[in-house]
């Protein structure tokens, strides 16, 4: 018996479907110190005791023995250093690894469309080449994308939510090599949803203006690398002719009720259209102040700045809502394959991470 495999596969599934050490033993009907035990690898559990905590975690009981697959084509960078960046990359494993089952079983591949942008301009500007993924996927010169995760989704890149408890981490990308390419952005309820859409812009980003940056041991950011996907992300949501149209047009109305307008337009934060008045020149680095204070005096409270990316929940004036941010391929997918018996109900539910009758339930919506 591996107990080191077994107790990081036991840990990394338990905090996928976000359970306490408290809440296992009390699903598994078995004590709490030996949960603790297993996952601190002190003792080896009888064929008993992992028998209920492979039921009680909706898997097999081989799967508990199974070794993650380990990534190597990641970019994961954070602003403080991560104790679970290993857990966190396992269970990102694990879902690469079953969309690309899904995809195959039901023959619905997705090519990445964005490649040839990234293989034909090696040498490119952040603006240009959001520009050039922009008119790639279709989108008109003034046009905000209303749903980012259905048009990456068609673009062949997959899409995953997760609701980590840090501030610090944003978002992370996977290569093709790996089974990508793959945007993983951090959905915890405390960050704001325009972060939330920002960061997929970010790492989307990356995936095409820094290709060989991708290696799961480099852990620093790059400041120059972040500012230059901070630039794509900025014009891939908000292009330059949309944004000088919409402000031209809203020019009668209050300052502050002008920035909002056309943060509602184009899903982004109220910071990112200030920092594009400056970059045209039209305001300078006084403009902050300028706002914050206009806007306390408008609505009577006051902004919590923090610069970006740090945009924690309420820093956001009538922030977007969750439904703003719907990841919906891969659900789809699992619905699609138990339906067409490609897979168990109990599979699908794993999935989703969801309970048996829970997937009931969405199977007969």
């Amino acid at each position: 018996m591996n107990i080191h495999e077994l107790s990081k596969n036991v840990k990394q599934l338990r905090n996928a479907k976000r359970l306490s050490q408290q809440d296992l033993a009390e699903i598994a009907g078995i004590s709490l110190p030996a949960i603790k035990n297993l996952e601190n690898k002190k003792s080896e559990p009888r064929v008993a005791t992992l028998q209920a905590i492979a039921k009680a975690l909706g898997v097999k009981l081989h799967e508990l023995f199974q070794p993650a697959r380990e990534l190597t084509t990641v970019r994961f960078r954070s602003a403080k250093r991560m104790q679970n960046r290993e857990n966190i990359l396992s269970y990102i494993a694990r879902r690469i690894d079953d969309f690309n089952y899904l995809e195959k079983t039901l023959s619905k591949k997705k090519q990445f469309s964005l490649n040839s942008i990234r293989n034909e301009y090696s040498q490119i500007s952040p603006v240009e080449a959001a520009q050039l993924c922009r008119k790639k996927l279709g989108l008109k010169d003034t046009e905000p994308i209303h749903d980012i995760c259905g048009l990456l989704e068609d673009a062949g890149v997959k899409v995953f939510p997760i609701p980590l408890s840090s501030d610090s981490f944003f978002g992370l990308s996977i290569g093709e090599d790996d089974g990508g390419p793959a945007v993983v952005v951090n959905v915890w309820d405390r960050i704001s949803v325009e972060r939330w859409i920002f960061s997929a812009a970010h790492e989307v980003g990356h995936l095409i203006l820094h290709p060989d940056a991708y290696d799961v041991n480099l852990v620093k950011d790059d400041e120059k690398e972040e500012k230059e996907a901070n630039m794509f992300a900025s014009h891939f949501l908000m292009p330059d002719k949309g944004f000088l149209k919409e402000w031209k047009e809203a020019l009668g109305l209050h300052f502050v009720d002008r920035v909002l307008k056309i943060k509602r337009i184009f899903r982004v934060s109220y910071k990112a259209i200030l920092s594009r008045l400056i970059e045209h020149g039209k305001a300078d680095n006084s403009i902050w102040k300028k706002f914050n204070f206009a806007f306390q005096k408008r609505y009577n409270r006051k902004l919590p700045f923090k610069e970006e990316p740090e945009s924690i929940s309420g820093a956001e004036p009538f922030g977007m809502q969750r439904f703003d941010f719907y990841e919906d391929r891969f659900s789809r997918l699992v619905r699609e394959a138990v339906e067409n018996d490609k897979i168990s109900l109990s599979r699908g539910a794993e999935m989703l991470e969801v309970s048996i009758e829970e997937m009931q339930e969405i199977l007969k919506d």
